[in-house]
């Protein structure tokens, strides 16, 4: 499992303290970083470098977030296929789930425009992160 903690900030908010939906697409994408590290270790933005696309996203929204206190953004991989893999979030406050979500990513090769397998040595650190039961 990777772990982040994300302060909100004033912007994240409406007028209510509540935090707009529409963030947890940015927060989300940030707990998936170390995955990204995995496929490109620098983070290098050249293309050419970059190996993986997003094909799908959903969130479940089970409790309300507010502007305070931090939120701690859980990610794990749900399943690992031939050329995508699934990934599973959690964002908590104060240890309460409030939203959930996955994101299918696909590896592929920009060049030819197309999907590719996922590479054995890719798949085996992937594999690390697995859920386990009783985790998320």
């Amino acid at each position: 499992m990777f772990s982040i903690t994300i302060t909100p900030r004033f912007g994240d908010a409406d007028g209510l303290g509540h935090i707009n939906n529409v963030v947890l697409a940015s927060w989300f994408e940030s707990g998936r970083n170390g995955i990204f590290r995995i496929f490109n270790p620098g983070m290098d933005l050249n293309p050419a470098a970059w190996d993986l696309i997003l094909a799908h996203s959903d969130y479940d929204f089970v409790g309300q977030l507010f502007l305070y206190p931090e939120v701690e953004i859980r990610t794990w991989i749900e399943k690992i296929g031939t050329k995508s893999f699934t990934i599973r979030h959690e964002a908590r406050q104060d240890g309460r789930l409030c939203v959930r979500g996955s994101a299918v990513i696909v590896h592929y090769n920009f060049t030819e425009g197309r999907s590719t397998p996922v590479p054995e040595d890719k798949r085996r650190l992937l594999e690390e992160h697995l859920l386990s039961l009783g985790e998320g």
